[in-house]
């Protein structure tokens, strides 16, 4: 995507009343109207506020969630760069949590919160600056070309005054908004691309930070669920009179989603699930397992899907060529196994709702609970509680749909808790899938051609599915991607980088099976291919030049590089392995970043970090299996987590770069299943083609 421009039709100074300072109202973009025509002004509804106080401090006022990936420490940042303000006097808070009230679709996803803020956050602080500029030269009486900012203030160079912007606000709101404020040259920047303390930190190290699984309201019952094990089953009868002979259990119901226990407290609702007696109706998928859902999709891959890209004529140049190789590659099912479990609270009362929810989504939240209650949507409270991990699980509803219910069900405030268990069996996840690639290499080593048929199911829309191989940068002459929909008893959602966690280990691997044919070095090949996409070159030459590529490795250890870019963002990674017993290591990780412009680097890394961790652990320990119908996996038992005895050592370095910010939430995750593939390769010879690696 490309960053929507903001004309300056679409701010205004909101102004001030006495005494309250500076108020400027802009607007920023929905995610999928980034390229949208602007606004006229007549209509604007601002969903952004920058504050400037008669105390000082200056207050950035957003309708972002931090879901740990550093928003609330961003944004602020880019508006603290422009207007020049004390970093030590900004500060940040949520909108009022009233999403039908804004102009545009709340969602915190994709890695776009700094994407589609940082030109209206930019022109916001630098509007203010100007303000503030000319109400000291105005009340100096002097050119407003002797004046300069620095650090909250203003200062008059010939005669030595300064005012602070405290000082300033409540006469700056009372001039015309400049029609066009000039931006700070790049070069000039002090708070943008340094390390600034993540401003929710403390609150989270303290314990005063209110995640949704310590809301606590007056009269409120906990609901545990119990729901049908097998995808789509339902209750025949059942048996409470145990259930409800638990102290603190105040009722069992029957409901659209199975069985709920409202208890006075957590552990007599789970006590008293564990004492339900039910009978099940398995219905259409009590046979449902993995193997035939990899049976039904391994029969679409001989079926031809929808084309997103079609360049030159693969088929022929395939049929033609006399080194053509075709690889399968499989993905699992992989659940997102937040931090904290799912949970909502939610009070149903004649008149509104009122919600506490950690969610990613509060504008589809406030909607659906709306239409659950039978209210207006402007009627819902929705209160965004601290969120202990999102990676796309808190955009869906389910929970809500719960709380909401019950609520209204039982006349009372009900808490929904699930538990580890709960997520993992009823999660939504990354979809399955399977890719058939088929390449062919000329007699100088180079690819003449490539296909890429992926059958998934779609989790979001389909160029979500296949990004990341229907824009292959590769300079192939014959270039041809399909995609097969597939369906599934199992319900899928989008998993931190979508499709770009199943197209980055894919075609990435595949393209170092095409370097071995060719009798191509991987990075040398690669240097050749993209040298009409220098963005991807740059992080590729990085991430070499801090590596010791093309060095000998002892037996049994071996390098391997991927190349990916996603959310606006290019990634490379150069991963180190050792492998014994049919153990693999991984030892060390090479991670280069062309993110644009970096607003904290310390976020970044952390972000990198915490990416490849994550990348690893599914490549090495994860997977979603179903048998009889529901997921055999339960816990961190059987679905483990990488252990920091296991994580590598990870270096993290950035392109210098003036492009417009990407993401960084989701692209350090696509190559590194794919980096640790062709290290193995390097290592042993063996191809790894599905995930988790097994090499025993």
């Amino acid at each position: 995507m490309t960053p929507r421009t903001i004309d300056r039709r679409e701010f205004l100074a909101v102004g001030a009343t006495v005494g309250a300072g500076l108020l400027i109202g802009f607007r920023v973009a929905d995610a999928e109207s980034i390229s949208a025509t602007n606004t006229p002004a007549a209509d604007l509804a601002p969903n952004g506020y920058l504050r400037v106080g008669t105390d000082g401090i200056i207050t950035l006022y957003a309708d972002h969630v931090e879901l740990g990936q550093g928003v609330m420490t961003a944004l602020p940042m880019i508006v603290a760069e422009e207007l020049d303000a004390d970093w030590n006097l900004v500060r940040i808070e949520r909108m009022s949590d009233n999403p039908s009230a804004w102009p545009r679709r709340v969602m915190t996803v994709g890695s776009q919160s700094v994407r589609t803020s940082w030109a209206p956050l930019r022109k916001a602080g630098a509007t203010a600056r100007e303000m503030l500029i000319s109400a000291a030269a105005t009340m100096w009486s002097v050119d407003r070309a002797q004046c300069r900012v620095s650090q909250g203030f203003v200062l008059h160079n010939a005669s030595g005054r300064r005012a602070s912007y405290g000082e300033l606000a409540n006469a700056a709101a009372t001039l015309p908004v400049p029609t066009d404020p000039p931006l700070k040259d790049p070069k000039a920047f002090r708070i943008v691309g340094t390390m600034r303390p993540r401003v929710d930190i403390p609150s989270k190290t303290n314990g005063s930070a209110q995640f949704g699984i310590d809301v606590r309201v007056p009269g409120m019952l906990i609901a545990t669920v119990l729901r049908p094990p097998v995808f789509g089953g339902s209750v025949v009868s059942f048996d409470a009179s145990a259930a409800k002979a638990i102290s603190g259990v105040k009722d069992v119901v029957q409901f659209e989603s199975g069985l709920a226990v409202l208890a006075t407290d957590t552990w007599s609702a789970l006590k008293g699930r564990e004492a339900l007696k039910v009978e099940w109706n398995a219905g259409a998928n009590a046979s449902l397992s993995s193997e035939e859902i990899r049976r039904q999709f391994s029969a679409q891959l001989a079926e031809s899907g929808k084309m997103f890209t079609n360049r030159g004529d693969a088929n022929a140049a395939l049929a033609s060529s006399t080194s053509v190789i075709t690889a399968d590659y499989e993905l699992p099912f992989a659940a997102h196994a937040t931090m904290e479990p799912m949970n909502c609270t939610a009070h149903v009362r004649a008149d509104g709702v009122d919600v506490w929810v950690p969610t990613q989504a509060p504008t589809s939240f406030q909607t659906t609970a709306a239409q659950i209650a039978g209210v207006r949507p402007s009627a819902v409270k929705l209160n965004v509680t601290m969120v202990g991990g999102g990676f796309g699980r808190r955009s869906r509803p389910d929970v809500l749909l719960d709380a909401v219910r019950l609520s209204k069900l039982a006349n009372a405030p009900v808490k929904v808790m699930w538990t580890r268990e709960d997520d993992m069996q009823h999660d939504m996840y990354r979809p399955f899938g399977l890719h058939r690639l088929s390449g062919a290499v000329g007699a100088d080593g180079m690819p003449v051609a490539w296909t890429h048929r992926l059958v998934t199911q779609n989790a979001l829309g389909e160029g979500d599915t296949v990004g990341g191989a229907a824009d292959l940068p590769y300079a192939i002459p014959n270039l041809r991607v399909e995609l097969v929909v597939a369906t599934s008893a199992v319900p899928v959602a989008p998993w931190r980088s979508v499709g770009h966690s199943q197209t980055g280990f894919v075609t990435e691997a595949f393209l170092d099976e095409l370097a071995f044919v060719g009798r191509q070095d991987p990075v040398a090949l690669r240097r050749k291919l993209l040298a009409a996409a220098p963005r991807y070159l740059g992080v590729m030459e990085l991430a070499v030049s801090k590596s010791d590529w093309g060095k000998p490795m002892p037996a049994g250890s071996g390098r391997g590089i991927a190349v990916h870019a996603s959310t606006g963002s290019y990634v490379a990674q150069i991963a180190e392995v050792t492998v014994e017993r049919n153990v693999i290591r991984v030892n060390k990780v090479i991670c280069a970043v062309d993110c644009g412009v970096v607003i904290n680097p310390d976020t970044l890394a952390a972000q990198m970090e915490g990416s490849i961790v994550w990348g690893l652990t599914c490549a090495l320990k994860n997977e979603i299996t179903v048998a009889g119908g529901q997921v055999v996996q339960a816990n961190f038992n059987t679905y483990p987590m990488l252990r920091m005895s296991e994580s590598p050592r990870v270096e993290v370095y950035t392109v210098a770069s003036s492009a417009a910010p990407g993401g960084i939430g989701e692209p350090g995750v696509p190559p590194i299943a794919a980096a640790v593939a062709n290290a193995v390769f390097a290592a042993t010879g063996k191809r790894l083609r599905k995930l988790p690696f097994r090499l025993g």
